[in-house]
């Protein structure tokens, strides 16, 4: 065979392959053609409606405003938050929602797994800090899927509700990302009971210019918020819960519940929220997509991040904000769980229902399954065709056969069309990018939309690998686990609030409480937290976690073995003085001292330079400070001298363990102040002075009587310790 013939060959072949190449094309550009009339048709009524609203409805209503929304009497409202591995952002989530929720009346309902330690330990943190919140474990190891987890919740809702003669106007879906606005709950509580479902906007924090892969969800977040939501609402009346910042009334979460056995959310799907919105307009509830413009203050750097930063305040619609995944790999994993649970298992279990309308917009949720792979194959057909047109410039191509197709004119207004209806596409996509995020992420919006087909393409093709999987094998689909970011704190400069204003927060007390509390304090120059405890409105251990947070300090626990083994690192004296006990070492090689108030930086300068070494601070309940210096005290024969009572026992020992210590009571029983007893001790040692309660006497500070009164409080208690032994 001949170099003529075998050239011959492969022309033809290579012709055969283009020609091919062009079927697959026609193909691809109808089926673009048919998924861009479906935008087209979005665009049209979005701006049609948006012109209609401008000339009529915004011209006569008038809007909402946020002193409406706190004029009206606030009712119940229950927030579900389901935690699987959450144990990285939960307690940031839950610090930030109590500390800016402007709002009283609600409690908060943490789902957690059995099997899922960590998420346990810092919710039941977070717990015993705020009274309102309350942590309910699902009674199985997960992962499961997210229903169930939600499910158990709601039964703890209802059973709060029972237990406490109550009932919730409404109950929101949150994450353990969220961030949330002050005046979220204030904005249901408007709308609740005369909607059932309201749902407001969600959007992506924002991110920096090189982090493509998370821009993505901005700007797609931006539009389907934007836009989309508003003319599914407009069309079909009804919305799909977007799983956060979904708000149900009492009376659909028992419509939910009757359904399905007490089971509202339906487990055999993987995206509860759609398939939730789904059965409410089947039932004909009303649900809304609202929006209740609200302004944020944003800091940002200009020009892509290489300018000066600049500080602006920006309105937009009230919304629920969180980081969204910002690597390749968890974001296609995450979009596999949308793409499963909306296209393809949302399409075997809900089939295909409602009016024309919703039936439309079942098609439009659903077409996803198939153009991400058409996307795709579009950018492999335009990488070859422009191979083909360098290859035929350089004079490397053979002579083709002419194309069957070429006489076709209506191809060319085929590619035409979708080439202009791609210009829309892009053109819409900055216009709703630039309204939140500002110019430059309008403009970095264009590239990201490449980036967003390729994670579109991996996350079909991983849900359609899940679902073959399933159907084959019969693999129950579980909870795919995202790992999620929360906005840090650093950069923190402004002030914290007072304790009492930080403890009504937390709705440890009331505000009338805080106010006598307060002028009792005054009056007898005593800790405010002193007073709430000796009121009996406040534990001791909301008191330290209120401390530990306002002074910005980790708590602690007093480890009796730990205090054994470090009690000869500080002086008696100093421990009595400060009411310090050492605890070891931290990582950084520190030695740490428990404190139920942190020290004054001249104390704090002290304790470590008797140590002479580095000291960091821990925060525990003012118990565990004297159950740490009876400790102490049956440890040194001194010890025993400096807080034995005024009449010691024959054998010089100390009072039964159990026993309050002399400070203690004469604190408690009114007889000094906390902060003359601390001043007191600050010049007393125990080897120079004897007794406390004689010093005391001696200077003053107390009277013989108090000094009896406390003494024989003290033989009553060691009294009635010896007989319950």
């Amino acid at each position: 065979m001949t170099f003529e013939v075998i050239q011959w060959y492969a022309g033809h072949l290579l012709a055969q392959y283009y020609h091919g190449l062009e079927l697959l094309a026609i193909v691809v550009a109808v089926l673009i053609l048919i998924s861009s009339l479906d935008d087209l048709f979005i665009d049209v009524w979005y701006w049609i409606r948006e012109v209609y609203r401008f000339f009529t409805v915004k011209r006569v209503y008038t809007p909402l405003t946020a002193e409406q929304l706190k004029a009206r009497a606030e009712q119940p409202i229950a927030i579900m938050v389901p935690a699987w591995l959450e144990y990285d952002v939960i307690a940031a989530m839950i610090e930030n929602m109590v500390g800016v929720m402007d709002y009283r009346s609600y409690m908060v309902f943490v789902g957690t797994y059995q099997n899922d330690a960590q998420t346990i330990n810092e919710v039941e943190r977070m717990r015993r800090r705020y009274k309102q919140l309350r942590r309910v474990e699902v009674p199985h190891d997960g992962p499961t899927c997210k229903a169930d987890c939600l499910n158990w919740v709601i039964q703890a809702i209802f059973k709060h509700e029972r237990d406490h003669n109550i009932e919730f106007a409404g109950v929101v879906l949150h994450d353990s990302e969220d961030v949330l606005h002050p005046l979220e709950l204030r904005f249901y509580n408007y709308l609740l009971p005369r909607k059932d479902m309201i749902q407001l906007p969600v959007a992506s924090l924002e991110r920096n210019w090189f982090e493509l892969v998370a821009g993505t969800y901005m700007d797609e977040f931006a539009e389907w918020h934007g836009k989309d939501l508003v003319v599914r609402e407009s069309l079909a009346g009804t919305v799909p819960s977007a799983g956060v910042g979904t708000c149900f009334s009492r009376r659909a979460l028992l419509a939910l519940a009757a359904e399905t056995d007490n089971q509202p959310f339906n487990t055999e799907s993987l995206t509860e929220d759609y398939d939730v919105g789904a059965r409410l307009g089947k039932m004909g509830m009303q649900s809304i997509f609202a929006r209740f413009p609200v302004q944020f203050s944003m800091r940002r750097k200009s020009w892509f991040g290489l300018g000066p930063e600049r500080e602006f305040t920006l309105t937009m619609p009230l919304c629920v904000r969180e980081f969204f995944p910002d690597t390749f790999r968890t974001a296609y994993r995450q979009r596999a769980r949308w793409a499963l649970g909306i296209g393809l298992q949302g399409w075997k279990q809900t089939g295909w229902t409602g009016g024309p309308a919703n039936r439309y917009l079942l098609a439009r949720d659903r077409k996803g399954i198939v153009t991400a792979f058409v996307g795709i194959l579009a950018y492999v057909l335009i990488v070859q065709f422009l191979l083909f047109a360098v290859a035929d410039q350089f004079g490397w191509m053979p002579e083709l056969i002419a194309s069957p197709l070429s006489k076709y004119e209506w191809l060319g207004t085929l590619l035409w069309f979708n080439a202009i209806a791609l210009t829309l596409r892009v053109v819409q996509r900055v216009y709703f990018v630039t309204q939140l995020y500002g110019w430059e992420h309008g403009v970095l919006s264009v590239p990201r939309m490449i980036v967003g087909n390729f994670i579109n393409f991996m996350a079909v093709s991983r849900a359609w690998k899940m679902f073959l999987t399933h159907l084959v094998t019969g693999k129950r689909l579980a909870w795919d686990k995202t790992m999620h970011d929360f906005p840090s704190e650093d950069g923190f400069t402004g002030e914290r609030p007072r304790l009492g204003e930080l403890l009504v927060t937390w709705q440890a007390i009331g505000q009338e409480n805080l106010d006598q509390a307060l002028q009792d304090a005054h009056a007898r120059q005593a800790p405010l937290g002193r007073v709430l405890m000796a009121k009996g409105w406040l534990d001791d251990e909301t008191l330290a976690e209120a401390i530990a947070f306002q002074a910005d300090l980790e708590r602690g626990a007093l480890d009796l073995g730990q205090l054994r083994a470090h009690a000869h690192l500080l002086p008696l004296d100093t421990v009595i003085r400060h009411r310090v006990l050492p605890q070891g070492e931290d990582a950084a090689g520190r030695l740490v001292v428990l404190v139920a108030s942190p020290l004054q930086d001249a104390e704090l300068a002290q304790v470590a330079a008797e140590l002479q070494r580095d000291v960091v601070q821990r925060i525990v309940r003012e118990g565990e400070i004297a159950m740490g210096l009876r400790q102490l005290r049956g440890m040194s024969v001194v010890d025993a001298g400096a807080f034995a009572p005024h009449a010691a026992q024959a054998d010089g020992t100390a009072p039964a363990r159990g026993v309050p210590l002399l400070g203690d009571l004469l604190i408690e029983r009114g007889h000094v102040l906390r902060e003359t007893f601390d001043a007191t001790l600050r010049d007393y040692s125990p080897h120079r002075d004897g007794r406390i309660g004689d010093y005391m006497v001696s200077r003053g500070v107390i009277s013989p009587e108090a000094l009896d009164d406390v003494i024989k409080e003290q033989h009553r208690l060691g009294g009635v310790l010896a007989a319950a032994a």
